[in-house]
């Protein structure tokens, strides 16, 4: 009896160091952790069941290390995120469509986790080749890209995401968008010289940005957010 004792005592401690061990990720709908969330422990290949299919915009991973993938199924780009807080999901943003917890140490990488992937030949040779081939094609369009853009003004900002809506140009600092009708309305942005800080309030108040040149399809924690701009250098 003294026996049976001891077993069934044995496998209780397995089973609750098993659940302790689990992993576990909390995904937001809004930047900087807000609005509504799902919590995972376990293998998710497809978030339409959780009505949450691409509107993850913030996660917290409370334990363990976590692929989340834009695709069903674990399909197309996948970023593995290890523990830790992550306000923002830059081009992943509205993208989440399945999770799923991983090995750190398995051959994926380095398994450092924060690496991006591009689809996932049975081949690792294949797989090389594609990453490898999309860089070149993003390095080429990027140099088209700059080349369009150079004659531009030094800032435009767009109503919404993905440089659509009502546009307005800023050549220089700008205390209040609201001179512009364009207060609390910014959705994207592009940046074609110097670095601009845009913040939340007027005159360069409250939460504050900095970019630098280049294209922001969505302004992570300042959408609909921006009312003043200013060039720092």
């Amino acid at each position: 009896m003294k026996h049976l004792f001891a077993t069934a005592a044995l496998l209780a401690t397995m089973i609750h160091a098993g659940h302790a061990a689990a992993g576990e990720i909390s995904l937001y709908t809004d930047a900087d952790f807000r609005g509504p969330k799902v919590t995972v422990r376990d293998t998710d290949p497809n978030f339409v069941h959780r009505s949450f299919n691409d509107r993850a915009s913030s996660v917290v991973v409370h334990s363990g290390a976590w692929e989340v993938c834009e695709h069903k199924d674990f399909g197309g780009r996948c970023l593995v995120l290890e523990r830790g807080e992550y306000p923002t999901l830059g081009r992943f943003n509205d993208q989440i469509s399945s999770v799923r917890e991983v090995d750190r140490r398995r051959d994926r990488g380095d398994g450092r986790g924060g690496n991006w992937g591009e689809g996932r030949g049975e081949d690792r040779g294949e797989y090389r080749d594609d990453i490898r081939r999309d860089r070149d094609e993003r390095r080429e369009d990027w140099r088209d890209r700059r080349n369009d853009e150079r004659r531009g003004p030094p800032v435009e900002l767009y109503a919404a995401r993905n440089f659509g809506g009502d546009r307005v140009v800023v050549g220089g600092d700008t205390g209040s968008l609201r001179s512009k009708d364009f207060n609390d309305r910014a959705g994207s942005l592009i940046v074609r010289e110097g670095q601009w800080e845009v913040c939340e309030h007027d005159d360069y108040r409250g939460r504050c940005l900095v970019y630098g040149p280049g294209r922001y399809p969505a302004l992570e924690g300042l959408n609909n957010q921006a009312s003043s701009v200013r060039r720092l250098r």
